[in-house]
C-alpha cells in the first residue's frame, strides 16, 4: 500500500507511529484501496487524543467536538494528493435518540471499539501498514481490523449494517440514503435484512436537515449510475420523502398522437437523466426535475388530448423551491431554475438570428452547453431514438456563431452620456428606456448598430 498512498500522507502516518501512538487507516481510503479504485480522502483513527495530535502536527486545526484533527496537506507535485487529512480518536458514542447525532462522543480504547459506531461493513475495515516495508496487496488483507465481515462483503458486492440494521440505521437517519449512495457508486446490491429495514424507516429521514440531503442526492447524481441510485431512492420510499414532487408525475401520461411520449411523467424525468451526457450533478438534477410542473399543468384540448400548457413555467416555481428546501447554494439554484424555465426552447430553422441571441441571454453564456445537454437528455428520455435532430444540430451551429461573444446592451455604438447630451437632460430612468428600447431595435438588425443612424433615433424616440 505504500506505494500507493501519496507521500505526504505515508509522512503523517509515520510520524503518529514514532510518537508511540496507534494509527490505522480507515474508512473510504481502505475499501477504495481493497477495491483497487481511486482514492480521493484519507481518513486515520488513533489513540492519540487531539491536543497530543496537535503537538506532533503544529499546523493542524480542531474545532470540532468529534475528535477529528485537519492536517493540510500542499501539493507536493501534480499527482500528489491535496487536501486535508482527518485523524480521529478512537471513540464510543451514545444513544441516538434524535435519529442525527449521538447524545454524546467519548474516547475510545481500541480501534475494534471505534469501528463498531460505523454505518456499514465495507466502512468499518482498518488497516495498518506491515512493519517489514511493503506487502502484496492480495496478502495486506492479514493487516487489515475486521470485526464486522466487511472484507467478505466487498467481495460479495453487498452493502450490509451489523448487528440489528434498523438500530443501526436509526442511529443516524442519513444512513438510509448513504445505504442507497454508496450501492450506486460501487454498484453493490443493498443486503436482503438492511433492504427491508430501509423500506420499513425511510420516513425517518424527514428528520435530517436539508443540507445532508443535498450532499447524499448530489454524490448519487455525480456517480457514474445517477439513474440506477434515483431508482433505487424511488423503491426504498426515500424520493417520496425528500423530492415527493418528483412522485406526482407517477401515472400522468404524456402520449399523444404525433408525439415521442411513450411514458408517464415520472417515468420520462428519470429516463431523461439516465440519457443526459452531462457529468456535471447540478444539471443531472435540472433534467431529473425539468418536466416536475406537468402534473400540476395538466389539461386536455379540444381534441381531448393531453397537454401541459405553460408547464417550465409551473417547473421552475417547483424547482426553485426544492432547490431551496435542499439549501442548495445561490448559483445552483439559479442554474437549475434557469435551465428548466427556458427548456423549451424552439429549434426552427426559421428563428431569426435576433432570436437566437435572446435565447443566449436568457439562459447565459454559462449555461447554454448545459441547455444542449439537458434537451439531449429529454429527447432520448422521450422514446427518440436520435440524440440530435438536424434542427437542433443547425440551432447549435447559429448559437455558436453569436457566442464570441452575444451582442450586449454595452454593445451599442452609443451610451447614456451620448443621450443626455443629445437630449440636454438630467440622468434618469428615462436614459435606460431609451438606451433599452434602441437596443432592442439594432438587436433585430445589427447593421443599424452605428453612431450616426443612433443619434438620430434618439431624438426620433425620445
Amino acid at each position: 500500500m505504500e506505494k500507493v498512498v501519496p507521500s505526504g500522507v505515508l509522512s503523517i502516518y509515520k510520524k503518529l507511529k514514532k510518537a508511540g501512538f496507534q494509527a490505522f487507516f480507515v474508512g473510504g481510503c481502505v475499501r477504495d484501496f481493497l477495491m483497487g479504485r481511486t482514492i480521493t480522502d484519507w481518513d486515520f483513527a488513533t489513540d492519540a487524543t487531539p491536543e497530543e495530535i496537535q503537538k506532533i502536527f503544529p499546523n493542524s486545526f480542531y474545532d470540532n467536538k468529534f475528535g477529528t484533527v485537519g492536517i493540510p496537506l500542499p501539493k507536493v507535485k501534480e499527482s500528489e494528493h491535496e487536501g486535508v487529512v482527518e485523524i480521529t480518536t478512537f471513540r464510543t458514542e451514545g444513544q441516538y435518540r434524535d435519529l442525527r447525532r449521538p447524545e454524546k462522543v467519548e474516547w475510545g480504547k481500541s480501534i475494534e471499539e471505534d469501528l463498531s459506531r460505523r454505518d456499514f461493513t465495507v466502512n468499518a475495515i482498518a488497516l495498518r501498514l506491515p512493519r517489514q516495508g511493503g506487502v502484496a496487496q492480495g496478502k495486506l488483507q492479514d493487516e487489515c481490523i475486521d470485526p464486522f465481515g466487511g472484507l467478505q462483503d466487498i467481495e460479495k458486492k453487498i452493502i450490509r449494517t451489523f448487528g440489528n440494521p434498523s438500530d443501526r440505521l436509526n442511529e443516524d437517519a442519513l444512513r438510509l440514503m448513504r445505504a442507497v449512495r454508496f450501492a450506486t457508486q460501487l454498484e453493490f446490491e443493498i443486503e436482503k435484512e438492511t433492504w427491508k429495514a430501509i423500506l420499513e424507516n425511510a420516513s425517518n429521514i424527514g428528520m435530517i436537515s436539508g443540507e445532508r440531503i443535498r450532499d447524499e442526492i448530489l454524490k448519487i447524481l455525480a456517480t457514474d449510475h445517477p439513474y440506477e441510485g434515483v431508482v433505487l431512492l424511488d423503491k426504498s420510499g426515500l424520493l417520496d420523502q425528500i423530492i415527493p414532487e418528483l412522485s406526482q408525475g407517477k401515472g400522468v401520461s404524456q402520449v399523444r398522437p404525433g408525439r415521442h411520449h411513450i411514458s408517464d411523467v415520472f417515468t420520462h424525468n428519470i429516463e431523461s437523466l439516465k440519457h443526459c451526457p452531462s457529468r456535471d450533478p447540478i444539471v443531472r438534477l435540472a433534467t431529473l426535475l425539468h418536466d416536475v410542473g406537468k402534473p400540476y399543468v395538466r389539461s386536455e384540448d379540444e381534441e381531448g388530448h393531453v397537454i401541459f400548457y405553460n408547464h417550465e413555467v409551473k417547473g421552475a416555481r417547483i424547482a426553485y423551491e426544492i432547490c431551496d428546501r435542499l439549501r442548495l447554494s445561490k448559483k445552483q439554484r439559479e442554474k437549475v431554475v434557469t435551465l428548466i424555465r427556458w427548456h423549451m426552447f424552439t429549434v426552427d430553422v426559421r428563428i431569426t438570428d435576433s432570436a437566437v441571441r435572446r435565447f443566449i441571454r436568457r439562459v447565459g453564456i454559462e449555461n447554454v452547453a448545459d441547455m444542449m445537454d439537458l434537451r439531449i437528455g429529454d429527447r432520448l428520455g422521450g422514446g427518440t431514438q436520435v440524440a440530435e435532430s438536424w434542427r437542433l444540430k443547425k440551432f447549435k451551429e447559429r448559437v455558436a456563431k453569436e457566442l464570441n461573444p452575444p451582442f450586449s446592451l454595452n454593445d451599442l455604438a452609443i451610451d447614456g452620456n451620448d443621450i443626455i447630451r443629445e437630449l440636454k437632460i438630467e440622468p434618469g430612468p428615462k436614459i435606460g428606456e431609451i438606451l433599452q428600447k434602441l437596443f432592442e431595435e439594432v438587436d433585430e438588425d445589427l447593421s443599424k448598430n452605428n453612431r450616426e443612424y443612433l443619434l438620430k433615433r434618439i431624438h426620433e424616440i425620445s
